[in-house]
């Protein structure tokens, strides 16, 4: 532990510990207090918990490929709706929305319409990659699902909310390909500028019941850069449908 001022006593007393603990604390380097005392001690001392403590911080600090996940999720549906909100809001150059269906925005998202359009007349890019509510996929997961809200119906939601916004500067939308289609429709992806939400599909669930990791660009060839690539290949491939998907 560094040089300070206060004694022993003194500090044990503030932080509210024995004044035994603290000079265990002094006399064993390798002795890590519980998170809550280290916080206390290096805001009496007025020193970083990285000084006090370099070992502690660095067991929670994350230094691999790992550090671009911000948080992770059992459910999709466990995420707060206000994470969405402000990754949608934040967002000034892409907004690529590659779930098979993402019809859950039109009815999770207040006022999803007049926030696309203020965004792409702002100049930001606004991308839909939807599965073919007539492909072959399609009919597959419908079966696999065995939900009376069919996933061809759920992609037609977001064509209908979609031909809703005529013309708008910026929105493009496509259909993967039949050949892409496994693959979409077992991966969602949603990518705001330089942070993205991924779900993996899980056997036989919904969207919202898989799990779900949020990630943030901090280095090249990361887990951002691995699953935003993997979008961009489905979209080159994919062809370009009118809003209304006619």
């Amino acid at each position: 532990m560094a040089d300070k001022n206060l004694s022993a006593r003194q500090l044990a007393t503030r932080v509210g510990v024995t004044t035994k603990t603290v000079e265990r604390w002094i006399a064993d380097e390798e002795l890590i207090p519980h998170a809550r005392n280290r916080v206390d001690a290096s805001g009496v001392l007025g020193v970083d918990e990285a000084v006090l403590w370099p070992k502690a911080v660095g067991a929670v600090m994350k230094t691999g490929p790992d550090r671009e996940i911000i948080s992770a999720y059992p459910y999709r549906s466990a995420c707060p709706s206000s994470v969405w909100r402000q990754l949608i809001g934040d967002s000034t150059q892409d907004i690529v929305l590659a779930g098979y269906t993402n019809y859950f925005f039109w009815i999770e998202q207040p006022a999803f319409h007049a926030t696309l359009r203020a965004k792409a007349e702002a100049g930001c890019r606004v991308r839909f990659l939807l599965g073919d509510p007539d492909g072959r996929v399609t009919q597959q997961r419908e079966g696999i699902e065995d939900v009376a809200f069919k996933v061809s119906t759920r992609i037609r939601i977001s064509l209908d909310e979609l031909a809703k916004l005529p013309d708008l500067p910026g929105l493009e939308v496509r259909f993967s390909s039949e050949d892409d289609a496994t693959n979409h429709v077992g991966l969602s992806v949603f990518r705001f500028d330089d942070q993205a939400l991924v779900t993996p599909h899980l056997a036989r669930l919904v969207g919202h019941d898989s799990p779900m990791l949020h990630l943030r660009k901090l280095q090249e060839g990361g887990l951002f850069d691995r699953f935003t690539e993997h979008v961009e290949e489905l979209w080159e491939r994919g062809r370009s449908v009118a809003p209304s998907g006619e």
